[in-house]
């Protein structure tokens, strides 16, 4: 199986997440997911989930107010490809707690390292989501170590909060002198 690209477009067709596995210009690219973009988000939802657009097949799924799409060869099993979303879209759920749209914006970095754990170079990689888990789980205890290292630790927001209302408060004051 070889897949081209993966990316996740919002209702409004808004792109969230990219992940192309062949070379393409930018341009190429911004054509393609317009013109595949349009396409599925104009079908209606008893129709097939699987189209052909230029020299490649479109798998897509949606999940709540996310489309998950994936450009794989003609010759490619577009089940298996149905079934490599599901996984993912599974292993995020565990990841967010009920992943929304949101999260994959906010937090898009972690989005792209379970894609990573699963898929490279347009081929399937692992199919476990035990093991995609185990893998983020040691990435944010890596992660959590590493702040501590440099004493960040944990982040007191409401600190943040008050502290920035009070520079705002005393810039104010500089202009009304």
């Amino acid at each position: 199986m070889s897949i081209k690209y993966i990316f996740l477009v919002s209702r409004q067709g808004k792109l969230r997440l990219a992940k192309w596995f062949t070379t393409l210009s930018v341009k190429e690219k911004q054509k393609t997911v317009k013109e595949v973009s349009q396409i599925v988000l104009a079908r209606r939802p008893k129709q097939c989930n699987f189209i052909e657009h230029r020299d490649t097949k479109v798998v897509y799924r949606k999940y709540a107010s996310l489309y998950f799409i994936a450009g794989i060869d003609l010759d490619d099993n577009e089940l298996l490809t149905l079934e490599i979303i599901h996984r993912y879209v599974e292993v995020l759920d565990r990841s967010f707690g009920n992943v929304c749209e949101l999260d994959l914006i906010f937090h898009f970095q972690r989005a792209y390292f379970v894609l990573d754990e699963m898929i490279g170079a347009g081929e399937v990689l692992e199919t476990s989501k035990a093991t995609v888990l185990r893998c983020l789980a040691q990435m944010d205890e890596t992660e959590q170590a590493e702040n501590a290292d440099r004493g960040w630790g944990d982040i007191n927001l409401e600190g943040v909060a008050k502290t920035a209302m009070l520079t705002v408060q005393e810039f104010k004051q500089s202009f009304s002198r």
